[in-house]
């Protein structure tokens, strides 16, 4: 395998990197690749349509066909077929909602010095109106990041006999909806915060799963949970609290298992250093910008925790996943 070398010019590519990023975020903030998703316009057109000056849409437009996500023949753009698929509004596998959300922590990281230094959170507090911006951004952006991958990791655990399943601060559900596709004979609760309630009916209607999943409102830290389980399923919750609080979930979690019921825990899993791999390493200090206590855990931290639970048969999964994301297993016995 070939060794990245770090020089002078590799570094300043690093350092300006949030040129192109913001770019990217400009663009799918005021979505210009829907309308030239579906048709080729000049600069001015667009600007018109859009009520936007024409001088900086145009240098957004040159920037975004210099990134190749637009092209641009005779003074008219077109989203190419990659940002026609991922970058329109319109598009199925549209990912502008995860796009927005990293927008929304660009002003956190700018100030990361300042977390550190403080050791809490940089994280502003925002007004009601984008905070419902950013609360949909998040939950529909998890969404976004879950349908690359959960079709996969529900094919790969063996959930076969199980019938109910739960989906600890599940967000819009997108675990539960494949984990149910699945297995026929699973009935799944999503349990978040009440403000979540509507993005998961939202989603579970436009699937036909709302006779299957149910969404039941709540705090995980401070609410009971809902009867007992088979299964009960945690995707990147643990990351946003300190060890005593996962803890003190992990055991609330295993004591909603039923007997021989199987818990499974999704996070980006930093090896036994820390220090490895890139994304988990970078994540931890997100949660530092945005969190009092999270952070990203290695593999025996997760391990301890799951065993400080009661639970048996610790392992990590064989599963192949981005960012050096990994699911944790451990049965009640």
């Amino acid at each position: 395998m070939e060794t990245f070398t770090w020089s002078p010019a590799e570094l300043l590519k690093l350092s300006g990197g949030y040129w192109s990023t913001c770019t990217l975020h400009a663009g799918v903030k005021l979505d210009l690749f829907t309308p030239l998703a579906a048709r080729p316009l000049t600069a001015a057109e667009l600007a018109t349509e859009l009520s936007l000056p024409a001088r900086g849409l145009s240098m957004l437009l040159d920037a975004l066909t210099a990134l190749e996500l637009l092209n641009k023949q005779n003074d008219r753009y077109t989203a190419t077929p990659f940002a026609a698929t991922f970058l329109s509004r319109t598009a199925s596998g549209y990912l502008g909602h995860i796009i927005l959300h990293h927008h929304h922590l660009v002003e956190s990281w700018s100030r990361l010095d300042e977390a550190v230094s403080s050791g809490s959170p940089v994280r502003s507090r925002v007004s009601h109106e984008a905070e419902e911006e950013e609360r949909e951004s998040f939950l529909m952006g998890m969404f976004n990041l879950a349908m690359l991958i959960a079709p996969g990791i529900a094919a790969s655990i063996d959930l076969s006999g199980r019938r109910r399943l739960l989906d600890l601060g599940g967000g819009p559900g997108t675990y539960a909806i494949h984990f149910c596709r699945q297995n026929p004979e699973l009935q799944g609760v999503i349990f978040d915060l009440p403000t979540t309630r509507p993005f998961a009916e939202k989603t579970l209607k436009r699937v036909d799963m709302t006779e299957r999943i149910s969404f039941c409102p709540g705090d995980f830290q401070t609410t009971p949970l809902p009867g007992s389980f088979d299964v009960v399923w945690l995707s990147h919750v643990l990351h946003s609290e300190g060890p005593q609080n996962c803890a003190q979930l992990l055991a609330k979690a295993a004591a909603a298992l039923e007997p021989g019921g199987l818990l499974l825990v999704q996070e980006f899993i930093l090896q036994a250093d820390r220090a490895a791999p890139l994304f988990p390493a970078l994540f931890s200090l997100n949660m530092l910008a945005g969190t009092p206590q999270g952070q990203a855990y290695s593999e025996p931290e997760l391990a301890s925790l799951l065993q400080q639970a009661g639970l048996e048969q610790v392992e990590r999964l064989e599963l192949d996943l981005p960012n050096g994301a990994g699911v944790m297993s451990a049965r009640k016995t």
